[in-house]
């Protein structure tokens, strides 16, 4: 049987001084520890007492981190289990101990983290549903509890709208840039490429009702053809240039017609 000698607070911890037991004389506990079990100078303690105040004392600094670390913003339980290992707290199940009476006391709530990161990147205009879920599953949160937050928030008609603003925007920056067909094939792959289904991208486009430019596509056109001829010109001629010029200006999304009617009035270089 031992006793408590001496408990000195110090930055973040207590120092108790023990008198006998052979392998302690001093241990540093946390002030949740010191209260939870009344420790005062001269209480008694036996080995058994000290195993269970130790331990405890590992669950109390893993939920003072805990806490520490979600004061600043919302985080995950997979974000809290990784801070907490990261941080010498390294008994998986004193972690689990204090996700478990975080999450019961609703300081740790990964439904409620999808929900409300789901609605900000609605807010925001900025991701489809599968580029949301890719990014919550980085976050450790469960695929189902995912899905079902999409579900309930995320439905057809928002996920049109976000992508209708964005195709807007695609629209806005390459409009005179590209050709019709370049355009849309942008507008598409750019929502895809966000998280949006082909379906709903297709919708969004169709929405935009855009319209052939003939004189910017013109000026487009001839614009390219100058690049591509200049580059073909260095070591083709004849009509091995021209099937090669041909070919990269239908890559880039111009019309054969338009292509060879462009031809028949254009002088290579020499």
């Amino acid at each position: 049987m031992g006793k408590i000698t001496a408990i000195k607070k110090l930055k973040r911890l207590y120092r108790v001084d023990l008198s006998g037991f052979d392998d302690e004389d001093k241990i540093y506990l946390s002030e949740d520890t010191i209260v939870h079990f009344f420790l005062n100078v001269d209480k008694k303690l036996d080995d058994a007492d000290l195993e269970e105040i130790q331990s405890y004392d590992q669950f109390a600094q893993g939920k003072s981190l805990a806490l520490y670390y979600i004061s600043f913003k919302m985080r995950t339980s997979s974000e809290v289990r990784k801070y907490l290992s990261e941080h010498e707290i390294d008994n998986t199940d004193q972690i689990d101990e204090v996700i478990n009476v975080l999450t019961k006391n609703n300081l740790i709530n990964d439904k409620a983290y999808a929900e409300n990161f789901i609605e900000g990147k609605i807010s925001m205009g900025s991701a489809g549903p599968y580029q949301i879920k890719q990014k919550l599953i980085t976050k450790g949160i469960d695929p189902l509890i995912i899905d079902q937050a999409l579900s309930n928030i995320y439905d057809e008609e928002k996920q049109i709208d976000v992508a209708y603003k964005l195709a807007e925007k695609t629209n806005r920056t390459y409009g005179q840039r590209l050709t019709l067909k370049q355009l849309k094939d942008k507008i598409i792959q750019n929502l895809m490429n966000k998280g949006f289904t082909y379906s709903i991208s297709s919708i969004a486009l169709e929405s935009l009702e855009l319209e052939t430019d003939e004189e910017n596509e013109t000026q487009l056109l001839y614009t390219a053809l100058e690049k591509v001829a200049k580059r073909y010109s260095k070591n083709y001629e004849g009509y091995e240039r021209k099937q090669k010029v041909t070919q990269a200006l239908a890559r880039k999304g111009f019309s054969y017609d338009d292509i060879s009617s462009a031809l028949r009035d254009y002088t290579f270089p020499e």
